[in-house]
């Protein structure tokens, strides 16, 4: 948990300036997919009057991102606990969809970026940060994470025109991206 809230993730990788990607504000809905400790869905919750979604399958953190919500006094932030490849939303239901250092996760790339199809609006916009598949000092095994190329051709392929590409720091990379 600590690494989630460290002030190297904060230096490196502000969430303001991907939110400002994504397009978030008032009213639009988010889905924070493996949110963690909230650390875009707190900001994000501020940032406009919209339910913001904040999936984890670990219940420890969702308790976390409730006290944090309740400290603050957000009151449009739903947790749900669920996995990447079966989100408990309904189809369209959301105006924006933030994956944040989580898709490398998923049984598949294409089962979450599916499923992130599936509960978007359309013409709804998502924001994928990921590693890019090099050894870096930091993140995750080389062997699972996923190619920059591979995410854009994923998205592609489950009905997603590509916005933008950009590299906030050397290791990692965003995607933002459009459901027609």
């Amino acid at each position: 948990m600590a690494e989630l809230e460290s002030p190297e993730r904060k230096a490196a990788n502000p969430p303001e300036p991907l939110l400002d990607k994504l397009d978030v504000r008032d009213p639009f809905s988010l889905l924070d997919l493996g949110a963690g400790t909230g650390y875009f869905t707190l900001p994000a919750a501020e940032r406009t009057s919209g339910i913001v979604f904040a999936l984890d399958i670990e219940p420890r953190m969702l308790d976390v991102i409730r006290g944090k919500a309740e400290a603050r006094q957000l009151h449009n932030i739903q947790t749900l606990q669920g996995q990447l490849e079966n989100i408990p939303l309904e189809m369209e239901s959301v105006d924006r969809v933030l994956a944040s250092l989580v898709l490398h996760e998923a049984e598949t790339v294409d089962q979450a970026v599916a499923e992130m199809h599936r509960v978007l609006k359309s013409g709804g916009i998502c924001l994928c940060l990921e590693w890019e598949k090099k050894e870096t000092p930091q993140g995750p095994p080389v062997h699972h994470r996923i190619s920059a190329d591979e995410l854009k051709h994923s998205l592609e392929q489950h009905g997603f025109s590509i916005i933008e590409a950009v590299r906030p720091t050397d290791a990692q990379y965003a995607v933002i991206a459009r459901k027609k």
